[in-house]
C-alpha cells in the first residue's frame, strides 16, 4: 500500500540534503522523495515502511520529527468555473425598421374634403 511519510528535518547545508537523500533512497519501496528546504520537510512516497524511513533519517540527521504518516491525498480535479460567453444579438435577423412600426391615421376635422394626417 502506498503511503506518504512527511518528516521535519533540519537541513542546514547541501551536504545534509545529499546524505539524507542517499540514506532514504536505499530503502526498498521508495517511489518518490521530495525535500522542501523552505519548510524543512522530507516527504517520502511509496511502499516503504515508515519506521525504516525514520530510522534511516535519524542515522544521518539526529533531529527528525514525524509530521504525518498516511495514505497519499486523493487527487481532486479542480473544476474550473464555466466561462459565460457574452450573448450577442442574432445577426441573421435584422432589427425592425423604424418605418415599419404601426402607423395610426387620425382625421383632424370632420369636413367632407379633409385630408388625413399621419402621425
Amino acid at each position: 500500500m502506498v503511503q506518504v511519510t512527511v518528516l521535519k528535518v533540519r537541513l542546514s547545508c547541501e551536504k545534509c540534503k545529499k546524505k539524507i537523500l542517499k540514506s532514504v533512497s536505499d530503502i526498498d519501496g521508495v517511489d518518490k522523495i521530495e525535500i522542501d528546504a523552505t519548510k524543512d520537510t522530507l516527504t517520502v512516497t511509496g511502499d516503504a515502511d515508515p519506521y525504516m524511513i525514520i530510522i534511516k533519517a535519524r542515522k544521518v540527521i539526529k533531529c527528525v520529527e514525524v509530521v504525518t504518516i498516511g495514505p497519499p491525498p486523493k487527487k481532486t480535479e479542480e473544476k474550473k468555473p464555466e466561462e459565460k460567453k457574452p450573448v450577442y444579438p442574432c445577426i441573421c435577423i435584422p432589427p425592425p425598421c423604424v418605418a415599419s412600426n404601426p402607423v395610426a391615421v387620425v382625421h383632424m376635422t370632420q369636413e367632407p374634403y379633409t385630408t388625413c394626417s399621419i402621425m
